[in-house]
């Protein structure tokens, strides 16, 4: 099947812009993301399972587990004494 060109896209999107309509069209491709990514997802699940092991994640796929509040370091400000010097404006 061959790959559709530039021109073949832009007809595409307006054909489905005038069937559905400029406001429903964010919630068309939310819905498209999510179901490719979902066929990833089992995809790779599938590919693991034939295989009989667990593929290793990179560095660079995974993201960066978010602190517990115990490991959240409150960084404060220095208290200021008294008022700060003003600087004119020299220019």
């Amino acid at each position: 099947m061959p790959i559709p060109g530039p021109m073949e896209l832009v007809l595409l999107l307006v054909i489905v812009l005038i069937i559905f309509g400029p406001g429903k069209l964010p919630d068309i491709g939310n819905a498209v993301g999510k179901g490719i990514r979902e066929f990833r997802k089992a995809s790779n699940e599938l590919e693991e399972s034939v295989r009989g092991e667990p593929k290793q994640t990179s560095t660079d796929d995974r993201r960066p587990a978010k602190p517990s509040s115990a490991e959240v370091v409150r960084i404060s400000r220095p208290a200021a004494r008294g008022r700060r010097k003003r600087i004119p404006w020299r220019g």
